[in-house]
């Protein structure tokens, strides 16, 4: 598995999400957690949340940053990974598993269209997209 795993769809503010059905499960990517450094905090919204695509949802807090999370898509909260308030540390070593931050019943599936896929994700580092 690469840096950028083709099954997700990516951010160009470094979040990723994975389709799951009408869910989306929601991280931020390898590139991100390496610009951060080591990840200290991760405040991420309750259950129940409404949260719009491309507006923030939480910050993640590292050694040498704060920085916002913004949603990939529109929805409500259904599930937040609650390990991460012990163990925000899972978010550098396993940025789409156990570093995953929360999963959004998505409201409006067509907005996934404007996600970019793991190609054009890469292409957009590639450019020095920041």
């Amino acid at each position: 598995m690469g840096n950028y795993p083709a099954d997700l769809k990516y951010t160009k503010e470094h979040e990723w999400a994975r389709m799951e059905g009408n869910r989306a499960r929601v991280g931020i990517t390898a590139y991100a957690q390496e610009q951060l450094g080591d990840v200290v905090f991760v405040e991420l919204p309750k259950v129940g949340t409404k949260v719009s695509q491309m507006q923030p949802f939480g910050v993640v807090e590292s050694v040498k940053a704060v920085s916002d999370l913004f949603a990939p898509l529109s929805g409500e909260v259904v599930e937040v990974n609650a390990e991460l308030v012990k163990k925000p540390e899972l978010v550098n070593q396993d940025p789409y598993g156990k570093g995953w931050m929360l999963v959004i019943q998505v409201s409006s599936p067509q907005e996934a269209n404007a996600l970019l896929t793991a190609q054009q994700y890469e292409e957009f580092l590639a450019k020095g997209g920041h």
